[in-house]
């Protein structure tokens, strides 16, 4: 996404500056407004977000190890640990920045140092690095500025970061199988396609007979794939850099982040993943008496789905209006029959925020279910997928072996 350069004031008055990474300037308003600072000035820029790593020679900065997310799932619970020991933030980050295993993320501790000294808050500090903290992650440190409860934050970020590499790492496994699988055959398909097939040509050739249809359409697929594939390979780069540039717009990014939840197996796994997060912060941020307006607010950029935020700030629109969370949440068309039951009773009973926590819960399980069958689920359309491309070079390939007799008999 791009740059964009920005003055503003904080709640004090101060003057604050830096560059930020969003889809428009409106979009690089709305993340200065959440964390308490009023923009003056905001323009495109191309400079980097972050001088973390000036000074570095080119080939420390080629040949270090960049930070990753095991660095910032590790950092989440340091910072819970000693917030909740009622270690100051300050000393705690120069703790850390200290017994820092990877150089590049201490240059990360330091400038969160530098910019807190400089009178930024922590969220607004972190946002100086969209690389490393995730728009989900600075929007709960957010949640946790506003509420106080900023240890617990922490521990929620770990257990969240701990959950999606988990997630990671389990669909891996499961598409690892699947995809040597599909490898395999294409390769075979290639090796059928360029050495095998033109034998039978050459065959049937010397015997003034015609191939079978199959076997030529598998022929005249090979040999246009060898002719044209330096456009074929310029087209394919030239669609995906243009999909990534249009996902990149606004509108680009509403559709794409649309359409993925209605992927066939894929989206109900994003969906509920998605809204477990919005039912754990909102818990969170109502539990700490944080105003269901503003709540809704901060907790729709926690979501990280531009589709799924736009129907929570609907949400939030009609709570203005007087509506109650039931309707909002109906309207919106994203929460099942179940949990809008359960919103029901959490309003009539003034325990909104506990069933919220429950509704996480429940949304976290059919993810871990949904996981966990994620092989089994995937096998009917393996199995679809490679009966198909063996029917294909059995045709091409048996079809001739049954012919060659006949042609042979009758040249």
């Amino acid at each position: 996404m791009p740059l964009f350069a920005y003055k503003g004031r904080n709640v004090r008055g101060e003057l604050m500056e830096g560059v930020l990474e969003a889809a428009d300037s409106g979009a690089v308003a709305d993340q200065l407004f959440g964390t308490g600072v009023t923009p003056l000035v905001i323009a495109p820029t191309k400079r980097s977000a972050s001088n973390a790593g000036a000074g570095q020679s080119w080939w420390t900065s080629l040949t270090e190890k960049s930070v990753t997310p095991m660095d910032v799932q590790l950092f989440s619970r340091q910072m819970h640990t000693l917030l909740k020991a009622g270690v100051p933030i300050m000393r705690g980050l120069a703790g850390l920045q200290e017994s820092a295993i990877s150089p590049a993320f201490g240059r990360i501790l330091k400038d969160l140092r530098d910019s807190l000294d400089s009178g930024r808050e922590l969220s607004a500090a972190m946002r100086r690095h969209p690389d490393i903290f995730s728009n989900f992650y600075l929007s709960m440190v957010r949640v946790g500025e506003m509420t106080g409860r900023l240890e617990d934050v922490f521990l929620r970020l770990f257990d969240h970061l701990e959950f999606d590499r988990d997630m990671r790492d389990r669909v891996k496994t499961a598409l690892r199988y699947p995809g040597f699988v599909v490898a395999a055959m294409v390769m075979a398909m290639a090796i059928v396609n360029i050495f095998v097939i033109p034998q039978f040509t050459k065959v049937f050739a010397s015997f003034h007979a015609q191939l079978p249809l199959m076997t030529r359409i598998l022929i005249g697929f090979s040999d246009f794939t060898v002719a044209w594939w330096p456009v074929m390979l310029v087209l394919s780069i030239g669609s995906m850099l243009a999909a990534r540039s249009w996902v990149q717009t606004v509108a680009g990014r509403y559709s794409w982040d649309r359409n993925k939840l209605r992927l066939p197996i894929a989206g109900k796994i994003i969906l509920k993943g998605t809204m477990a997060r919005f039912a754990r912060s909102f818990a969170l941020s109502s539990k700490s008496g944080v105003p269901i307006v503003q709540a809704l607010t901060v907790v729709s950029q926690t979501v990280d789905n531009a589709y799924l935020a736009a129907r929570i700030e609907q949400m939030r629109d009609g709570v203005e209006r007087g509506e109650t969370i039931l309707r909002t949440g109906t309207t919106a068309g994203v929460f099942t029959p179940v949990v809008l039951q359960m919103i029901a009773v959490g309003e009539e009973t003034g325990s909104l925020d506990d069933l919220m926590d429950e509704i996480a819960l429940m949304y976290e399980r059919e993810v871990d279910y949904e996981l966990r069958t994620l092989s089994s689920q995937i096998e009917p359309i393996l199995i679809t997928f490679l009966g198909f491309m063996v029917l294909v070079l059995a045709l091409g390939i048996f079809l001739p072996i049954w012919d060659l007799g006949k042609a042979a008999l009758h040249p």
